[in-house]
């Protein structure tokens, strides 16, 4: 179930990337922050409208346990967008994929010092196969002939920042005292949360509020919109919420890097299809030794862990 929510927000990379590219168009002018917000505060905002039609009683019974844990998804997951929003604007895209990833090593790291022991050789060699096959897939290679040395200013300082606040997404679906709780009270708080951040921050960007209002007259954008609403909120968030708790952070930290590699797969043929139905200008991905390598050796790293326990 959760190589499935990767494969769903893997659909995220090109249905955001064609949604951005249309609002270009759409609100020519603003800023880039504003058309950030634009792309996600409707898919949190949908998502919670969408659960709330369908079980109208799910804030009165939920718990005050329920609420903390969905608050804490919410703020956290709302600061790693924002911050990996802004990064990609000081920095590359590779840099910032591979940094992202940083969590699969922040985890186990941060376990073993609560707990004050070492994780398991297998755990590290896995965290070493995921991270190298995210270099590769990513097309990171800052010690290769001609490439730009890698630095570390605002958009890597915030790249790592980002990271944290996903690796607080991922801790707090294992956390002992949210064990009781129920999938769908805390995906809604979650997705509340996201939705009342995004939203204000939308209204604050606004160069003139009749923006705002803009996209929603283009049907491209409302099926994109959608989509991305459908299957890589609801659909995504959902299954995380459901089935992460059922194994321990460790190893979904390490499965979750699969994410790119079916991002980058999809990119190799869904681009010209969203171009043809938009009217936009994206093309396909080439399949490359990069991406071949990247999946298997993140693949790799999660069948070791699987070959003995994490813990």
């Amino acid at each position: 179930m959760l190589l499935l929510a990767n494969l769903l927000w893997g659909l995220s990379f090109p249905l955001v990337k064609a949604t951005g590219l249309l609002q270009a168009e759409l609100l020519a002018g603003s800023g880039p922050w504003f058309l950030a917000v634009c792309t996600v505060a409707p898919r949190f905002l949908l998502a919670t409208l969408v659960l709330f039609a369908f079980r109208p009683g799910v804030l009165r019974s939920a718990t005050a346990a329920e609420w903390r844990q969905g608050l804490i998804l919410g703020l956290s997951g709302a600061a790693g967008m924002l911050l990996q929003t802004d990064a990609l604007q000081y920095t590359a895209a590779s840099t910032s994929a591979f940094l992202t990833q940083f969590y699969a090593l922040l985890i186990p790291a941060w376990l073993a010092w609560r707990v004050r022991r070492l994780p398991a050789p297998p755990v590290w060699l896995a965290c070493g196969l995921v991270l190298a096959g995210v270099a590769v897939l990513s097309g990171f290679h800052p010690f290769a002939p001609g490439a730009v040395p890698l630095g570390f200013g605002r958009g890597e300082a915030e790249t790592l920042l980002c990271s944290v606040f996903f690796m607080v997404q991922i801790l707090a679906l294992e956390r002992a005292e949210f064990a009781g709780n129920r999938t769908l009270p805390i995906t809604f708080v979650m997705f509340a949360t996201e939705a009342v951040v995004f939203v204000a921050l939308a209204f604050a960007l606004a160069p003139d509020a009749a923006l705002l209002l803009r996209p929603w007259q283009s049907p491209a954008w409302l099926g994109l919109t959608a989509a991305l609403t459908v299957f890589c909120t609801l659909g995504a968030f959902g299954l995380m919420t459901a089935f992460q708790p059922r194994i321990t952070a460790t190893e979904a930290g390490l499965l979750y890097c699969v994410e790119p590699v079916f991002a980058a797969a999809l990119a190799l043929f869904l681009p010209g299809w969203l171009s043809a139905w938009t009217g936009i200008s994206y093309a396909d991905e080439t399949l490359t030794a990069g991406l071949l390598a990247g999946g298997a050796l993140i693949t790799a790293a999660n069948v070791l862990l699987q070959l003995r326990p994490t813990r």
